[in-house]
């Protein structure tokens, strides 16, 4: 406790006589390490936290989870998902409704688990949600490797994979959003490694750190961050050695690049991103469900009060959305946001009143 106080002195000790500095944790796992320690409570008052697109399931647009409801309705599908996609509101419905009018939708822990589902139903087509960034989609694509390799002919992928640089270069074209520097998702950079980072150094003059998610290694990354801004020497470095390395994960990275490529995608909140998202390379056909099966769902635009888009790109909080607590809750959700574990509007809502919690941390 004693090295965190130092740390914590140190941050009080840069951040003054300095006017608002607003440092972006990308990472919903970050969002809710945060706020279940406390850290928001303990920053000087001129240093604020603001949340990123850093939720998988959050940043996944209606037309995607149209989609999966479209095959849900199929007697022939089973739907192979995990757990925090359930109540996710398409344009009209949810993956809870539909299990609650019948439909098979099974709640996995592992795309791996797909493999035994699609061999003990061989006369069903067994169709996994992809959906995550750069850190999830190499389990997939091994997945898919392993069905090739086992022939598994009834097992598909309905991807939505996105990848977070680019989202985080759309972000800075945003005239409304200021951020002094990027907490960088450790995850993703287990797989990616730091190089991908460095564009925002290099070319929009912003620090970025790649922090673990203990509350001390959050708190070392934002220390090192305001070192940057102090010096004004941006960079992309990494406090979170144990685990990440410059060039990443080259095998997770070689399985990815088997199965996928890239391609444009769109994020809830941000539209269209060139080269953001992944799709299945056309040797892979066979497992991409919209191309073996492909569904027509009606463009419904859906209106709504929910500004789950705006607290995506860091404009605003979730307590700014007048809906929040209010007509959204994690039981009656409106948005994404409210319905992931690592969605922004359930952390505010469930820790966003929270004190000083380091107690139970270290």
């Amino acid at each position: 406790m004693a090295n965190v106080q130092k740390i914590i002195e140190e941050i009080s000790r840069l951040a003054a006589g300095k006017s608002k500095i607003r440092l972006m944790e990308v990472c919903g796992t970050h969002t809710v390490s945060i706020f279940r320690s406390g850290i928001r409570q303990i920053l000087p008052e001129n240093v604020e936290l603001v949340s990123g697109p850093g939720c998988p399931v959050c940043v996944t647009g209606d037309e995607y989870i149209d989609k999966a409801l479209a095959y849900s309705d199929r007697p022939d599908c089973i739907i192979a998902t995990f757990g925090d996609m359930l109540k996710v509101p398409g344009s009209k419905s949810s993956l809870s409704e539909k299990a609650a009018e019948g439909a098979d939708i099974r709640i996995i822990y592992s795309p791996q688990d797909t493999l035994k589902i699609a061999e003990e139903n061989p006369d069903k087509k067994i169709i996994f949600l992809a959906v995550g960034f750069e850190t999830t989609a190499p389990t997939a694509a091994a997945t898919v490797l392993a069905a090739k390799d086992k022939n598994i002919k009834n097992l598909y992928m309905l991807s939505s994979q996105k990848l977070v640089p680019p989202a985080l270069k759309m972000l800075l074209k945003n005239p409304e959003l200021k951020v002094d520097g990027f907490l960088l998702p450790g995850h993703v950079a287990v797989v990616i490694g730091t190089e991908p980072f460095k564009f925002l150094a290099t070319e929009y003059k912003i620090p970025g750190v790649v922090g673990g998610f203990l509350p001390e290694e959050i708190l070392r990354a934002l220390v090192n961050l305001l070192k940057q801004i102090d010096e004004k020497n941006p960079k992309i470095d990494n406090e979170y050695k144990s685990v990440v390395r410059p060039e990443g994960n080259v095998t997770a990275q070689k399985i990815l690049s088997t199965v996928y490529e890239v391609s444009d995608a769109n994020w809830r909140g941000l539209g269209k991103i060139p080269d953001s998202g992944l799709k299945m390379r056309s040797d892979f056909a066979d497992f991409d469900i919209e191309e073996v099966l492909p569904v027509e769902v009606e463009k419904f635009e859906k209106k709504t009060a929910c500004r789950c888009g705006e607290v995506l790109c860091g404009t605003i909080t979730p307590p700014e959305c007048k809906l929040f607590g209010k007509a959204c809750d994690p039981l009656h959700a409106v948005g994404p946001c409210m319905v992931s574990v690592e969605g922004v509007c359930a952390a505010w809502y469930k820790y966003g009143g929270g004190k000083f919690n380091f107690g139970n941390s270290f």
